[in-house]
């Protein structure tokens, strides 16, 4: 509430409510994925697998998140067959919607509700210093604002249920820092409004860096397509893709990151798809130059993505998609709706 402080001035104090936030049983995990191009492996090994691995002991809730994607220009038309296609692979790579949430974030009003509310308690300083709209806007005197405030609209999606825990990589902890930041500053000016979230960060042994140039991570903005293998390329675009991967000059299977990045890549990928230590790599191959593990690498891939390109195939034009995602939503936006309901509580909105 608004008062008067003892210098005169009035300031913002600490409220009581009524309504208290209910723990969780089991941690409540949250995590989106924009809709903005084809999925690749190093989005696969280095964060969807450990999604697939929290479902079974957590509350989990995935979204697509639709309206990140807007903060740059999209053509309607593409963006929904991303949107779809993105939800397909969400299921195809084993995300159980009887398990799990999975809807569409403009599904549910929310997200843009709350954030809104959350932008009113964030401050210009804080947003200019994040590290990607300065990246994005590229020191541009003026970007779009939907750039600028991308950070609070994440925090929104994160703080809308409740959320105990967030599945992200390392490039990710300033923005889990100022969702902590935002809820925490909320909490002490209004009382108890949000859960505070932790950051919880996926293993970096399955960090897969780009094809072409094993200094940077594999992205699907890479306008090599030779850069990245996506999810769902063809055997034969697998197969030259790898072969023509980056390596070095030494032509011997081993791991060492600092002075070999190419090879050592592309060792993370094999171990990571079988299940093999990169010592018995280093083993298996003895003797052997980078050809012959090339050609192996290229059956694994083939093999591992085979099932995923099946199953997105077999539910992508389904009712079953639809269905899977209408379902998501309303399970969603009960979870929302009275967190919603909480906040402008707080802020006294309403009636």
């Amino acid at each position: 509430m608004i008062s008067r402080g003892p210098d005169g001035r009035f300031v913002e104090r600490k409220t009581t409510m009524t309504t208290k936030i209910k723990k969780h049983d089991i941690p409540r995990i949250f995590s989106g994925i924009q809709p903005s191009g084809d999925l690749h492996l190093g989005n696969y090994l280095g964060a969807m697998r450990q999604f697939i691995e929290l479902q079974d002991n957590n509350d989990c809730i995935y979204c697509v998140v639709d309206m990140h994607a807007i903060t740059v220009p999209q053509d309607p038309e593409a963006l929904k067959k991303h949107i779809l296609d993105l939800a397909a692979l969400y299921i195809a790579v084993g995300i159980d919607p009887k398990k799990s949430i999975l809807f569409v974030q403009s599904m549910v009003p929310g997200h843009a509700e709350l954030s809104w509310i959350l932008t009113c308690s964030s401050y210009t300083g804080e947003l200019s210093r994040m590290t990607q709209f300065k990246s994005k806007s590229r020191g541009e005197e003026s970007a779009p604002t939907g750039l600028f405030c991308y950070p609070v609209l994440m925090a929104a999606d994160i703080l809308l249920y409740d959320t105990d825990q967030v599945p992200v990589g390392n490039d990710q902890t300033q923005h889990i820092e100022l969702t902590r930041d935002l809820a925490t500053r909320v909490n002490n000016t209004k009382g108890e409004t949000f859960i505070v979230p932790e950051g919880r960060y996926l293993k970096e042994g399955a960090r897969i860096m780009a094809l072409d140039d094993p200094t940077k991570k594999m992205s699907k903005s890479d306008p090599n397509i030779h850069s990245r293998i996506s999810l769902m390329d063809p055997p034969n675009k697998i197969k030259k893709t790898i072969m023509r991967a980056t390596t070095d000059s030494e032509a011997i299977v081993r791991f060492d990151a600092a002075n070999k990045p190419g090879i050592s890549n592309l060792m993370n990928i094999y171990s990571v798809l079988t299940g093999e230590s990169i010592a018995d790599i280093e083993t298996s191959f003895t003797g052997k130059g980078y050809g012959d593990f090339k050609k192996e690498l290229v059956g694994v891939v083939q093999e591992s993505l085979a099932p995923i390109q099946e199953r997105f195939n077999d539910i992508r034009y389904s009712d079953e998609l639809i269905t899977v995602l209408k379902d998501g939503a309303e399970r969603a936006n009960a979870i929302a709706v009275p967190v919603l309901a909480r906040v402008k509580e707080r802020f006294g909105l309403g009636l």
